[in-house]
C-alpha cells in the first residue's frame, strides 16, 4: 500500500492513484466557517490533508524610502531583511517525517515578479517594466539573486519532497502584461529557481492567480511539475488536460467563487466529483479549490467537499450525468 508521500509523487508522475490526492488550503474565516459545525476541533487535523505545507526563512523588503513607491524609478538600492530560524525549520522537518508519511511542501509564494511589484506598488512596477525596462530588469535579477541564495540554505535537506514558488501574473481576464513582456523579464529568473530547486531533486511547484494559460507551455518547456490554482472562471479546465495534461500536474480547479459559496451540499459533491474525474484522467490531479476555502462558504458545504475529496476513486461509479 502507498503512502501518502508516495501517493502524491505518483500523481505528478501521472500514474493514477486508488485516491486522488488533496490538499486544501483554509484562510482564517474559512477555518471558523468549519469549526461551526465540527465543534473546536484542530481544522488542520480534520481535514488532514495529504501534503503538508511549510514556511521556510525567507527574506523581506525593510525600510525602503518612500521614493520607491513613486512613479519614477528609486535611486536608492532596496535594503532587505531575512527572518526564521534555519535550525528550527531543519527540526520541524525532521519532526515532519518522523511522524508522518506526507508529502512535505515547502512554501515560497512570492517570487521575483511579486517581490518586485510589492516594493514598489503593482502600477509602478507594470509601468518599469514598459517604461525603465533596464530597472526592472536589474530589480528582479536583484531578488533572484537573493532567492537563489535562501533556496541553496534549505534545499538539501532531506526530508523535504517540493518547493512551491509564486507569483500572480494573471487577471481575470488575461496576463498582466504581454507573453512577449514574460519571457523577457520573467521566464529567465523563474526558470534559474526551477533549475535549482530540480538539481537537488526536489519537485516545482507553482502558484499564479488569474488567466496564465498563454505562458503554460512556457512553463512546462520550464520544467514546472505542479501548478495551482487553475481558476475555472477564467480557463477552461477541459482544454487544460487536454492539451497539458500530459506533461503538467494541476492542483485546485474547484470553484471558489461560484460553486462552494452558493451552491447546496449536493452541488458541491456534484461539481467535485466532476472536476476529480475529469483532471485525474492518467494521475496529474492534486484535488483541491481554486483558492483558500474564505469565510463565505459555508461549512456543510466544506464537509460535501471533504467527503468527496477522502473518497477511493472509482470513476465508473459517478454518475453519468455529473461526467456532463
Amino acid at each position: 500500500m502507498m503512502s501518502r508521500r508516495e501517493m502524491v509523487k505518483a500523481t505528478i508522475a501521472h500514474r493514477e492513484t486508488e485516491r486522488v490526492p488533496y490538499c486544501i488550503a483554509f484562510s482564517p474565516e474559512g477555518e471558523q466557517s468549519l469549526q461551526k459545525v465540527i465543534g473546536l476541533r484542530n481544522v488542520k487535523t480534520f481535514v488532514d490533508n495529504d501534503i503538508i505545507r511549510l514556511s521556510a526563512p525567507w527574506w523581506s523588503w525593510h525600510e525602503l524610502g518612500p521614493e520607491w513607491q513613486q512613479i519614477d524609478p528609486p535611486s536608492t538600492s532596496g535594503t532587505v531583511i531575512g527572518y526564521g530560524s534555519y535550525m528550527k525549520f531543519i527540526e520541524s522537518l525532521k519532526a515532519l517525517r518522523d511522524n508522518s508519511d506526507k508529502y512535505i511542501l515547502v512554501t515560497i509564494y512570492g517570487s521575483h515578479f511579486e517581490k518586485a511589484n510589492s516594493a514598489r506598488g503593482i502600477e509602478n512596477f507594470l509601468a518599469d517594466m514598459a517604461g525603465s525596462p533596464a530597472f526592472a530588469k536589474g530589480l528582479l535579477n536583484q531578488i533572484i539573486e537573493k532567492n537563489m541564495v535562501m533556496l541553496e540554505n534549505f534545499l538539501a535537506v532531506p526530508e523535504i519532497d517540493g518547493v512551491l514558488l509564486g507569483s500572480d501574473w494573471g487577471s481575470q481576464l488575461d496576463l498582466l502584461m504581454s507573453p512577449d513582456m514574460w519571457q523577457e523579464m520573467i521566464r529567465p529568473g523563474e526558470q534559474r529557481e526551477y533549475d535549482l530547486i530540480h538539481s537537488y531533486g526536489k519537485d516545482v511547484w507553482v502558484h499564479s492567480c488569474g488567466n496564465i494559460e498563454k505562458v503554460i507551455p512556457s512553463l512546462i518547456e520550464m520544467g514546472l511539475d505542479v501548478l495551482n490554482p487553475i481558476q475555472p472562471e477564467v480557463m477552461d479546465l477541459a482544454k487544460l488536460k487536454k492539451e497539458y495534461g500530459n506533461r503538467l500536474t494541476f492542483w485546485g480547479g474547484i470553484s471558489t467563487q461560484r460553486t462552494l459559496p452558493f451552491g447546496t451540499p449536493e452541488e458541491v459533491k456534484r461539481e467535485t466529483w466532476r472536476v476529480r474525474d475529469l483532471l485525474s484522467q492518467g494521475g496529474g490531479y492534486i484535488l483541491a479549490p481554486a483558492q483558500e476555502i474564505q469565510g463565505d462558504v459555508p461549512g456543510d458545504n466544506i464537509l460535501a467537499l471533504l467527503e468527496v475529496a477522502r473518497e477511493k476513486y472509482a470513476r465508473l461509479k459517478i454518475p453519468q450525468e455529473i461526467k456532463k
